[in-house]
């Protein structure tokens, strides 16, 4: 599947937005990055809590923040969402090239948003050390991604190293823990 093949469509960004909620965007963002922005984000959460625009700012709010555990939790609730709407798997273990054929009959630019979040949240894992579910999931997408448009194959070598790396740790601190014992 070539998700780069598509008609032009609305992006999230473009989808209808209610007043308040833009407008507590738009204050957030230019209060960024002092802690009232926070506030602003999650207010515009609490009122609009399925709206991409919301669910990606608080996303690069955490990220920006360092905030990495905030992040992902926002990225699943990124990917709850879209992919809700396209009849998607929220669990990345039960995502196949079928399912994303009829998401992309929805809206392909919505299934690339849901394939980006995923994305984002192996990024994430691996980052945060969860690195087999981090493996699991960009696997995931290098599988469905036949042609790497998303650039995933990259980010998957680099947490598959690092997972052999903790690895080799584990069994160093086994054999360390076996010579002490003896």
């Amino acid at each position: 599947m070539d998700i780069q093949d598509f008609e032009a469509e609305d992006l999230y960004f473009n989808a209808v937005i209610d007043p308040e909620v833009a407008g507590l965007l738009e204050e957030a963002a230019s209060l960024y990055p002092e802690p009232e922005a926070e506030t602003l984000l999650m207010r515009a959460y609490f009122l609009a809590p399925e709206d991409l625009n919301v669910l990606v700012a608080l996303y690069r709010y955490f990220y920006y923040q360092h905030r990495l555990p905030d992040a992902l939790r926002v990225a699943q609730k990124a990917i709850t969402v879209s992919g809700k709407r396209l009849n998607l798997p929220e669990d990345w273990r039960h995502l196949t090239r079928l399912h994303l054929g009829q998401g992309v009959l929805v809206s392909m630019t919505l299934t690339r948003f849901y394939l980006m979040a995923h994305k984002g949240a192996g990024y994430l894992e691996m980052r945060l050390g969860e690195l087999p579910d981090a493996v699991g999931r960009l696997q995931t997408l290098v599988d469905i991604d036949s042609n790497d448009r998303l650039s995933v194959k990259s980010l998957l070598v680099l947490a598959q190293e690092r997972l052999q790396e903790q690895r080799y740790a584990e069994m160093g601190n086994v054999v360390s823990m076996r010579s002490v014992l003896a």
